[in-house]
């Protein structure tokens, strides 16, 4: 999916290394998959340390089993939460928190092996290496980010930290979001004949929905922090309101836009309203300008993932957020992320072609 959307690249080397990101901007959609199944099934804390060499090594005896049992049950979640669990139950939240950092190795480990031997080969395009150490320094980071993540959870709390999960969250769709952009880079520059000038203003509005999927990212993981989406499972409407009555109900009142539940999902659906709203807008302007048809079917497939991810969006919250509505909902903000941010690189290309 994510190499098909990429395509047209100059030099063998360029293409071998336009599929290798593309291979790991999959993986990473995958690691964002599986994150927000671990997440969906209050698997997060089921591991309570952090061995980065040693961790990838599960459980192999029912000694170890019961020795990785007893250190979760020291934690709060297991005695206010999950009192009395069996071993059974214990082993599938334990492999979906394994799985996820098992693939954050792997994802580390195919970024960095290849890299060095493209480095190596001279395969890298000049001024390249710099960037793709910096997307591997920012993996490196990320995995000391989501131990700060589940940490915040052993102790005094039940679950992690929605200030922390929003980070984790953030920090993954910026390392996709750069993998699809440096894949893109790869391109053949296109002839400023078949680009003719866009819209005005096009790039920035392309530019300003990107930054807003991100938000949107971001208050998603609120969302998800704070159960958020179990508050009201009321469409258009909450509960019979357009503005609920406890939108403000904390004091000060800047605490509700990140502690009250309420306010968290009025505003994940302000923005979506928004998001959708320019997409659809940004969309109809280049297909009336003339573009070239490459933009203007990138502008069609950016605005029809806006829209069915918000009508994905919607059918989650009214289902109350089951585990595979929720899931599906996390995979899919992904795939419009990869689509916003391609579509982004071919309006600025073509503004500069132009």
């Amino acid at each position: 999916m994510v190499e098909a959307v990429i395509g047209g690249v100059r030099t063998s080397a360029d293409r071998i290394v336009q599929a290798w990101l593309a291979f790991i901007a999959f993986l990473v959609l995958c690691m964002i998959v599986v994150g927000g199944a671990t997440r969906l099934t209050d698997s997060g804390l089921s591991i309570t340390e952090w061995q980065p060499i040693l961790g990838a090594i599960p459980p192999l005896s029912e000694e170890h089993w019961l020795e990785a049992f007893d250190k979760y049950r020291q934690i709060p979640e297991y005695h206010l939460v999950n009192k009395g669990m069996s071993l059974e139950d214990f082993k599938f939240i334990y492999w979906w928190e394994w799985g996820h950092r098992f693939l954050g190795r792997i994802i580390g480990l195919a970024f960095a092996v290849p890299l060095a031997v493209f480095a190596w080969r001279g395969m890298l395009r000049q001024g390249a290496l710099p960037k793709y150490l910096g997307v591997l320094a920012l993996g490196g980071l990320q995995g000391a980010i989501g131990w700060f993540m589940v940490s915040s959870g052993l102790v005094d709390r039940v679950d992690v930290s929605h200030y922390r999960l929003a980070l984790h969250l953030s920090v993954a769709f910026l390392i996709l979001g750069l993998l699809v952009w440096l894949a893109m880079e790869l391109r053949d520059d296109p002839a400023s004949g078949l680009w003719p000038l866009l819209p005005a203003g096009a790039a920035n509005a392309a530019l300003i929905i990107v930054a807003l999927v991100y938000a949107q990212v971001a208050l998603g993981a609120f969302v998800a922090g704070l159960k958020a989406g179990l508050a009201y499972n009321t469409w258009p409407l909450m509960n019979g309101q357009i503005i609920p009555e406890d939108l403000f109900a904390m004091s000060p009142w800047l605490v509700n836009f990140v502690e009250n539940a309420t306010t968290v999902q009025f505003n994940h659906r302000l923005v979506a309203y928004i998001l959708v709203g320019l997409g659809l807008w940004h969309c109809l302007s280049i297909l009336r300008s003339g573009a070239a048809s490459e933009l203007r079917v990138s502008a069609l497939l950016l605005g029809g993932v806006l829209l069915a991810q918000m009508v994905l969006g919607i059918i989650t919250l009214l289902n109350a957020v089951p585990i595979g509505l929720g899931v599906a909902h996390q995979g899919f903000a992904a795939i419009v992320l990869i689509v916003a941010v391609r579509h982004l690189w071919l309006v600025r290309r073509a503004t500069q072609a132009g």
